[in-house]
Parts: structure tokens; sequence; C-alpha cells
């Protein structure tokens, strides 16, 4: 037991406490308010307090736990709202009557008096490792809970019971190698800043289909691969990640509100009970944790929420589920880092940033992969993505959170407030964002869209380059003074910004668009451009090839639902076909 002697906001500085650890959680005061060692000096530990210090004075008693922050992991995770330390916010609210989170508070993050009903899939007298599966709990109608030996355990098992048990029952002894016998729970426990083991990681080579064109064709992120969304105030972030959330292909989603403002964490919370997950047919939430930790809430959770959304969705993609984890947004999450760098009187990095601060974000986005799970099953893998948002200040992406991220990821979407403005959604400027997996995917995207699939890719990325350029030409000298090429260059450009990237997010035919259905839209595309070109060639006339109905039913074509579009492209080609060559031999005619 340790005594304050110095508080500074959420930082508490307290003596006596020779026998405590770095990293353990400690209870401040008589509130018994929550906090982690951060740094120890002789018998002098530095502590942050995970809530309010408000009243908290020199002499107040601080008791050592023991062990590190860490997070319970069982069934009754899902559909379930935590803050930053995981502390189950509606439970608390049952518990005080209230909506403010009171100091002091301690509710279990899992629910102990809930029964679920467990079958076993091993019997009395199997080996198991750990990792291993040892029974099952339908958990929500979408996710079927695995329960698993803890990673560092092995042995045989003595016994094992089918029926309800609530979370901290006893469902099966492990006889371990020494003899001793060990009764294990449905629920574990695991400290949130130590990733979880696995066997083997593997290069990223499943792209994640999101549904957004400008995703999935133009910049990819692969399955455990890691993505970031920078983009200044109003330029579309949180929209962005709401579609990840509701139409990637992935079995679970963790969404971090790592320092959102209150309305928009509030959003989340009213929207995604009422999306349908297009997989299921059952409400998103059936498939969704979600952390939040809103700005007002206190600045020290918010550092360690990112760690306790990643080591919930690492415990599921231990189970062998592709699991996406959002976080919205690190730009704050590192505001929250320097604040508490600052208080502990560390030297600065750039723009008050701690020195630390790429190590750990990359402490943060390593943990994402495609991995082969522990255990003696050798088929189990599962995967883990990151996405998360970066906020600069101004939209500045010179500052050191974005740069420090684009270090680390691998795919880029740039957020323009300009596109968001005029209503282009998603707002992802395609001149400015980077995908790094297009090599990694290649063999898949050969294997099951075709060659031609990112051969067209490539040509539409260098038609909107050229647009760019051309544009600037245009702005001194007027789109007639071209080039018949160039004028089709800017028309061609022109439907691949308006009838290919751009979607609306409001029609449930345009707001996902599966993978075939995008590669059949672009092929559409780039064969008008070529037959436009040759048509031009035999003295075709411009403005006929730009006002042909075809064209007009290309603008539409990402209206067609979804069980018709394979005939309705097919036959639009046919139509487009006829009616340039119509215009191509009216040409001919005329030279």
């Amino acid at each position: 037991m340790g005594k304050i002697v110095k508080v500074s906001g959420p930082l508490v500085v307290a003596t006596g406490l020779k026998e405590a650890n770095m990293a353990d959680v400690v209870r401040v005061g008589e509130q018994r308010l929550i906090g982690e060692i951060l740094t120890m000096t002789g018998d002098s530990a530095s502590i942050q307090v995970y809530e309010e210090t408000s009243g908290l004075g020199p002499g107040a008693e601080v008791v050592t736990t023991g062990s590190p922050l860490s997070v319970e992991l069982g069934p009754g995770l899902i559909e379930n709202i935590y803050d930053g330390i995981q502390r189950p916010l509606e439970e608390i609210i049952k518990k005080v009557h209230g909506n403010n989170l009171p100091r002091g508070v301690e509710v279990p993050a899992l629910d102990r008096e809930k029964k679920w009903d467990f079958t076993p899939t091993v019997k009395p007298g199997d080996k198991v490792v750990g990792g291993d599966i040892i029974g099952t709990v339908q958990e929500t109608t979408s996710i079927l809970h695995k329960i698993m030996i803890p990673p560092r355990m092995k042995g045989t098992i003595a016994s094992i019971e089918s029926g309800s048990f609530t979370v901290t029952e006893t469902v099966c002894v492990l006889e371990q190698e020494d003899g001793s016998k060990v009764e294990l729970p449905m629920m574990q426990k695991w400290p949130v800043r130590v990733g979880r083991p696995y066997k083997h990681k593997y290069p990223p080579v499943i792209p994640l289909s999101s549904g957004q064109r400008i995703v999935d064709t133009f910049f990819p992120v692969a399955k455990g691969g890691t993505a970031a969304i920078p983009g200044p105030f109003g330029s579309g972030k949180t929209v962005m990640q709401h579609a990840l959330a509701k139409w990637s292909d992935v079995d679970l989603v963790v969404y971090i509100g790592c320092g959102e403002r209150g309305n928009e964490m509030t959003d989340v919370l009213r929207e995604f009970p009422e999306l349908i997950d297009p997989r299921t047919g059952e409400t998103l939430m059936k498939r969704t944790v979600l952390i939040a930790n809103t700005s007002d809430m206190p600045v020290a959770a918010r550092e360690a929420s990112i760690y306790t959304g990643i080591t919930i969705a690492e415990y599921f993609r231990d189970m062998g589920y592709a699991v996406a984890v959002i976080a919205d947004s690190t730009s704050r999450w590192a505001e929250a880092l320097r604040e508490m760098s600052g208080r502990l009187e560390e030297m600065p990095g750039e723009e008050g940033y701690p020195a630390y601060l790429s190590s750990r974000l990359a402490q943060f986005y390593e943990r994402a992969g495609s991995v082969s799970c522990l255990g003696s099953d050798e088929e189990r893998r599962g995967s883990l993505t990151a996405v998360g948002a970066v906020s600069p200040p101004g939209g500045d992406l010179s500052e050191p959170v974005s740069q420090a991220t684009m270090r680390i990821v691998k795919v880029f979407w740039a957020l323009d407030a300009s596109l968001a403005y005029r209503r282009h959604f998603p707002a992802i400027n395609w001149l400015n964002s980077y995908s790094l997996y297009l090599d990694s995917l290649k063999p898949w995207y050969d294997e099951h869209l075709g060659k031609e699939f990112l051969q067209n890719r490539e040509w539409a990325m260098a038609v909107l380059q050229e647009e760019a350029s051309l544009n600037e030409i245009v702005q001194l000298v007027g789109k007639d003074s071209l080039s018949p090429k160039d004028q089709i260059t800017l028309e061609v450009a022109k439907m691949v910004r308006e009838d290919f990237l751009q979607q609306n997010s409001f029609v449930d035919i345009d707001s996902f668009s599966e993978y075939d259905r995008q590669g059949r839209m672009l092929a559409l595309i780039h064969s008008y451009d070529i037959q436009c070109r040759a048509a031009s060639e035999k003295g075709g006339s411009l403005t006929e090839l730009f006002e042909i109905p075809a064209r007009e039913g290309i603008g539409r074509a990402k209206s067609v639902p979804a069980d018709q579009y394979v005939a309705e492209y097919a036959k639009l080609a046919d139509e487009m076909e006829q009616q340039i060559n119509a215009i191509a031999e009216k040409g001919e005619e005329a030279l």
C-alpha cells in the first residue's frame, strides 16, 4: 500500500509501492479509482488514473492489484458497449440509474449471472494445447463463440460438462503435465498491451471486399492488412468507416470510438442496431463490439482504448474468424499520449508529441495480420484487419501522426474535403491515395475476376491522371481547342469519376457493389473509350458519340438491381457497339 504525494490531472505520484511492478493496475483513494503504473523510481510510482482525479490529494492510499491492465474474454462480448478500459456502459447505467459515469464504479465486463449453453467438442482423456477449442457457445445468430484453452496451457482433459453455465463457472478440468489440475471457466483474461500469440503470420493475399468501388478496385486492402483514412473535418471519415463496418466481408467488427465527439458516437449507437447485416439479415450489432471513449471522458482511458479493442479482436481472430478493427480516430489517441507524456515531463518530440509516437502506432498496427491460430488444428486461420482514421489539424498531412501512420500502413485512403462538399461519396482523392497490396493480391484477382480486371484498373488510373494534367490546359485555352483524343479522355474520365467511383450510400442497390459488378462496369467504360477512339479516327462526330443513348445507360448502370445487372450490362454493351458503329459509318461516308 502506498501514499499519494502529488496529483497532476490524471497523473498521480505515490510512494511506498516497492512491491508493485511496472504496468500494474492500482486502486487510488477512497473511491478506488482505476489507475496503471507508468514508471517506477525506487518505491515511487507515476500512475496514470483512468478516471477524473478532482478531490484526490496527498496522503490518499494507493493499493496495487498485482496484475497489468487486462480484458475479460468470453461469451457476452458481442453486442456490448464498453468504455476504454472495458467497463460495460449499459450495465453501469442500470446500476447507477443515470446517464453519467460515476467515479470508482466497479462492474465486471462480462455478465456474471447470465447462463450460456456450452457444447463440448472434446472428451475426457483428449490431449490439448493452448488455443485448442474445447467447446462452443452460440453467442448470437451470427457468431459461434469458441471456448479455447488459454494460450500458455497444455495437458489432458480430466473432465468436461455440457449444459448452461455462467462465464465464471467451471466447464472443464485440465490435468497439466506436472499432474496439477486447473479448473477452466468459459472466461479468460489477457493483458491489453501484450499481443496474443499465434503460430505463423502469412502475407495477406485475399482482398477485403468492402462494396466501395474506389476501395475494392482502385485501392484495395487485404484481409489481415492495415489501412488509414486521413482527412480534415467534414470530409467523411466516420461515414466511410460506417460503410466499412457494414459492408466488409468480415465475421466480426470491433469499432473503437477513440476520443470521438459524443454526437458521432451516439449516431453509431443508434445506427448500428438498425442496420441490417447483408450477410445474415440480422441487425449489425449481432457481430459488433463497440468501445465508446468520447472526447469528454478521461484522457488516460482514451490512450488505453485502442489496446482494449485490438485485444478483443485478437481473441476472435484466434477462433479462426476474419475480424476488422476500426479506430476512430488515432489522432485523438495520439493527443492523449501527448498529454500524458507532458505530465510525465518527458522530452517532447515534433509538435509536442512524445518521441515514441511512431513506435506506439506501429505496435497497434503490427497486431494486424493473417495468421495460423494456436492449437493442434492445422487448418484454423484467422485475420485481423486494422483501419484507423487520422484527423490532421486543418487537413495538414505533413503533421507527425499522419506521417508516422503513412510509414506504417500499406493502404492510404486520402479523403478530400472539396470532394465531400461536391457530394462525391466516398470522398477519396484518387490522385493522393495508394495501396501497396496490389502485387500480393494480383493472383487472387487474376483467378477470380480475370486478368482484364487489373488491366482495366491500370487504364482507369492512367485516364484520371491524364485528366488532371489536361484540366490545367483546359483552364487556359478551353475544352474545344483540345484534340479529339484529349476530349474523349476528358469525357471518359468524367464517366469513371461520376458513373463508377461515386456511390450513393442512401440507395441500397448502389451502397454496396460486389466485385463481379465492379469489373463489368469498368469493362463497359473501357469498351466505350476504345470504340469512341476508333469511331473518331473514322470521322465520327464527338458530339454524337458523347450523346448516344448507351452513354446515358452506362450512367444508370449502377442502379440496375443485383439480380439483373449481368444481362443488362451485356445488352448495354451490344447496344453501345451498334450505336457507335452507326456514327462511325456516317463519318466514313462524310469523308
